[in-house]
């Protein structure tokens, strides 16, 4: 069994138990609709399989209350007991996911948060809002402690933690900054991009960055802030591309994208060992 962490625009995040086998897959009640959706075309690059019915999970294992806004994102902190998440009521809180408890309400953003993220070994947590900053919590000691970076020009739509001590950040004004935790007054390395940069994601086996765009493309960098040019780089999604998720210990398709479309997709990127 794996446990499920999600979040949800009825202003609360829900934990549920999950049986993998080879023909459980996750949907949702909008299956038919979702069949009439045209998600177009995916080219040769992608790996596509056949889609399956799966099996509808409707009952949670909790139901965790406290935001007053749209519950946009959430993550496990280091140990899996505690539970971070992030809103449009400008607010993260930290949860006890064994009594469904707000343990730390964590403020200060002033305006909708976009996006939050745990450190996977120390109480560490990123917070990104659409008021263009990011904050580092530390929960290490006693009293927790928190740092603001003003990096950005717009929103900043997501940021993660990735090996080696070091923050990705990405945003509305078409920039990816790279941070290393031990000094953060300035980006180490910057990418420009021509769209705005989604919900990013760092695959912490090979120290790059998958990123996707507001112009439907997927792009991948390496932390310097290099393009890889030997990984997919087709347009696949029909409308933006929202989000990316690598899945390192996946032997065929390593990495996930979903767009607008309604669509997701499994691409199999080769990349050497960092």
């Amino acid at each position: 069994d794996v446990t499920v962490a999600t979040a949800s625009g009825d202003e609360s995040a829900h934990i549920w138990k999950v049986t993998i086998g080879s023909q459980t897959v996750l949907s949702s009640d909008d299956d038919d609709e979702d069949k009439a959706a045209d998600s177009g075309p995916c080219e040769s690059e992608t790996t596509q399989q056949q889609s399956s019915e799966g099996i509808r999970i409707k009952s949670p294992l909790m139901r965790l209350t406290g935001h007053t806004g749209v519950v946009i994102g959430c993550d496990w902190l280091a140990g899996g007991s505690q539970l971070c998440t992030a809103s449009w009521d400008r607010t993260a809180n930290i949860y006890d996911v064994e009594r469904g408890e707000v343990l730390n309400i964590l403020s200060g953003h002033e305006m909708e948060l976009n996006h939050c993220s745990a450190h996977p070994s120390q109480k560490l947590v990123v917070t990104s809002s659409k008021d263009s900053t990011f904050r580092l919590w530390d929960f290490r000691e006693t009293i927790q402690s928190v740092a603001v970076f003003q990096g950005h020009q717009e929103s900043v739509s997501s940021v993660a933690f990735s090996s080696g001590d070091r923050i990705v950040s990405g945003s509305d004004d078409r920039t990816v900054k790279v941070w290393d935790l031990r000094n953060m007054r300035s980006a180490i390395s910057t990418i420009r991009l021509s769209s705005a940069a989604n919900r990013l994601s760092v695959s912490r086996s090979h120290g790059v960055v998958a990123i996707p765009l507001d112009n439907r493309h997927v792009r991948i960098y390496d932390l310097a802030g290099n393009r890889l040019p030997r990984v997919p780089n087709r347009r696949c999604h029909s409308r933006m591309v929202s989000c990316a998720a690598w899945a390192d210990d996946h032997p065929q398709v390593n990495l996930l994208t979903c767009g607008f479309d309604r669509g997701v997709a499994g691409w199999k990127v080769t990349l050497a060992k960092e």
